[in-house]
C-alpha cells in the first residue's frame, strides 16, 4: 500500500513520541538512548496521512525454541495509533504487510504481548503462553532445601549465563533464544544482584537475578538446569530473611513449586501473557519434529486463516519411524476427509499451550475421534512457555 513506509533513524522523534502517548510513559534523555539503541534491530513500518506518522508497528527479527529446535520468528510490538486515525483499519494493514514480509524472511511464527486478545485473533494471533506469578512469604522458604553444591554472586557473567538459559530454555516449547544484545539490552540491569548455582563438581546449574527492595525481594530472571541447581537457588533466596518478608517470581503456568516446599498455601495467579501466529503453516510443519512412531500415522489438518488466506488448505502430515512428511493441497473440497482447524487453533496446539483431545472437547476441532487421537499422538508434550517481554 502507497501509506506504508519503512521508518528510519530520521523518523525516531516521530516514532518515539506516539509510542510515549500511546502507552502512557515519559521517556529520560537516558532512557531514550537506550530505546533508539534497542530500535536498531527493529523493522518499522509506518502509516502515513499527508507525510504524518498516523500509526506504526514494529517487527523485531529474533528465533525461538520449539521442542528443542530453533524456530525464525517475528516479533510484532509497539503497535500504536494516534487518536484521530483509530478504527480506519490502519494497523490492519500494516499488520498484513508485516506478516507477507515475515513469510519472504522465513520467520514461520510471530509472538505479540496483546493490549486485547480479541483484536488480535481477529488477525490469527491466538493465546500461547500463560504465566504463574508467586507471592511467597519468606518464612515459607525458610528450610533445608539439602541441594549439594554453594551459590556465589558473580557480576553480570553473560559467557556463564547464557549456557544456563539455553539448556534451561530448549526444556520449554517457545522460549526465546537470547543473543548477545538482547542480554544486554534486555536482561541485564544495573540494580539487579547476580547469583550463580554451582554443584559439588564447580559446574553452574543456575543463576538467579533479583532486587530486594521495600522488604520484597523480585526475582528478574532465573534458571536451572536441574532440581539440585534449582534447591541451591531457593536456599540462597530463603538467606535474604532479614531484608525481605516476600519473594515474588513469574515461573511456567505448570511449575511445580509446590511440591516440594513444605506449605505450599500461598498467593499463585495464573493470567494469560503472550499471543503467537502461525505465518506460514506449511514451512512451519515441515520444520516441526512431530513425534515419530513405529508405524505408519497419517493425519490431514485443514486448516482456514482468514487474515492469510495463503494458509488456507490441506496439509497431509505423514509421520512414521525417523522421519515425518508434510504435503500441502491448496484446494478443498466437500469429500476432503480430515481435522478442521483454525490458524489460531493450531498455533495452540504446536506450541504445546493446548492438547488436541482438550481443544476437541470444547469444539475448537472438528474431525472424526480416531484422528483426533492420531494428532495427539504425533504431537510431542512439553510445555509452553515465554520468560522475556517485548
Amino acid at each position: 500500500m502507497n501509506n506504508i513506509k519503512q521508518l528510519s533513524k530520521a523518523d525516531y522523534e516521530a516514532i518515539f513520541d506516539l509510542s510515549q502517548f500511546a502507552f502512557q510513559y515519559v521517556l529520560s534523555p537516558e532512557e531514550m538512548k537506550k530505546k533508539r539503541e534497542e530500535a536498531e534491530r527493529h523493522i518499522i513500518w509506518g502509516w502515513m496521512e499527508e507525510e504524518t506518522l498516523a500509526a506504526k508497528v514494529h517487527l523485531i527479527p529474533l528465533s525461538c525454541y520449539i521442542l528443542g529446535k530453533e524456530f525464525e520468528m517475528g516479533g510484532i510490538s509497539a503497535v500504536a495509533t494516534w487518536p484521530e486515525y483509530r478504527r480506519k483499519g490502519m494497523v490492519k494493514h500494516l499488520l498484513k504487510h508485516a506478516l507477507q514480509y515475515m513469510r519472504k524472511q522465513g520467520q514461520t511464527i510471530s509472538y505479540l504481548h496483546p493490549f486485547s486478545i480479541p483484536f488480535y485473533r481477529k488477525f490469527g494471533w491466538e493465546l500461547a503462553f500463560a504465566e504463574k506469578a508467586y507471592t511467597i512469604p519468606m518464612k515459607l522458604l525458610r528450610k533445608q532445601w539439602n541441594g549439594v553444591g554453594y551459590v556465589r554472586r558473580e557480576n553480570q557473567p553473560i559467557s556463564l549465563l547464557h549456557p544456563i538459559y539455553t539448556a534451561y530454555a530448549k526444556g520449554f516449547s517457545g522460549m526465546l533464544v537470547r543473543d548477545l544484545k538482547w542480554w544486554e539490552q534486555r536482561i541485564l540491569k544495573k540494580d539487579a544482584q547476580i547469583a550463580v548455582a554451582y554443584n559439588d563438581k564447580g559446574e553452574a546449574e543456575g543463576y538467579v537475578m533479583y532486587d530486594v527492595k521495600d522488604k520484597k525481594l523480585t526475582v528478574q530472571d532465573m534458571a536451572s538446569t536441574s532440581l539440585n541447581g534449582r534447591k541451591l537457588l531457593l536456599q540462597f533466596l530463603a538467606n535474604h530473611d532479614s531484608m525481605a518478608e516476600n519473594v515474588e517470581m513469574v515461573v511456567s503456568e505448570r511449575d511445580q513449586l509446590d511440591l516440594i516446599v513444605d506449605e505450599p498455601i500461598y498467593e499463585q495467579k495464573v493470567q494469560p501473557y503472550f499471543m503467537a501466529r502461525i505465518v506460514d503453516v506449511a514451512a512451519f510443519l515441515k520444520q516441526y519434529p512431530f513425534t515419530t512412531l513405529e508405524k505408519s500415522c497419517h493425519v490431514s489438518l485443514i486448516v482456514e486463516d482468514e487474515f492469510l488466506p495463503e494458509n488456507n488448505g490441506v496439509y497431509h502430515i505423514k509421520v512414521k519411524s525417523n522421519e515425518s512428511t508434510v504435503t500441502y493441497v491448496k484446494a478443498v473440497s466437500e469429500q476432503t476427509q480430515g481435522i478442521h482447524c483454525s490458524v489460531q487453533t493450531l498455533a495452540a496446539i504446536m506450541l504445546g499451550y493446548k492438547r488436541p483431545v482438550d481443544l476437541y472437547g470444547m469444539e475448537k476441532l472438528k474431525g472424526s475421534k480416531e484422528a483426533i487421537e492420531k494428532l495427539e499422538q504425533i504431537v510431542p508434550l512439553q510445555e509452553a512457555f515465554f520468560a522475556d517481554y517485548f
